[in-house]
């Protein structure tokens, strides 16, 4: 289990404080506003600038998560094999990957009608949204109840102790 709490490289973030946490809102950020902008792009007469802004905005969400994945691969790779932990790893490891394909479909889509937000894939970046919703809640299972990457409680003990 302590394996698991202690980073594989300084390149994952110190002890007890990761990077790929950090690491996951732009692509978060960007995907949850260019599911806005596409709102926005199939409520108004002239879409043109909120397809723009939602291509950006997925290419910039791909992007960040290549980098993302690189340091939530880190990770991963401290998570003892055969493990609840390990599986939960897997099936996050696996949600994410799919959304990234399913963004890039979606991109791909758009790419070749820029002037709207074609509805085959704003229904891609749909399903792939809530798939990270659920890849999301399984990192939150990781980090919050199980503690994969979090310091142990002596760390955390210290900053409760009253001085």
């Amino acid at each position: 289990m302590r394996a698991a709490k202690v980073p594989r490289s300084i390149v994952a973030g110190p002890y007890g404080h990761p990077f790929h946490p950090v690491a996951v809102t732009i692509p978060i950020g960007a995907w949850s506003s260019s599911l806005v902008f596409d709102l926005l792009g199939l409520a108004v007469d002239d879409p043109r600038a909120f397809a723009t802004g939602s291509r950006w905005l997925i290419a910039i969400g791909l992007g960040g998560a290549v980098g993302a994945s690189a340091l939530g691969l880190l990770d991963f790779s401290r998570i003892p094999k055969g493990t609840p932990a390990r599986r939960t790893a897997l099936a996050h490891l696996v949600l994410n990957v799919t959304a990234m394909v399913l963004f890039s479909l979606s991109l791909l889509l758009r790419l070749s009608d820029r002037g709207r937000v074609p509805g085959a894939a704003f229904l891609l970046s749909v399903v792939a949204s809530a798939g990270l919703s659920v890849s999301g809640w399984l990192g939150g299972k990781l980090a919050y109840r199980w503690g994969v990457r979090v310091a142990d409680e002596h760390t955390q003990r210290e900053g409760f102790e009253q001085r």
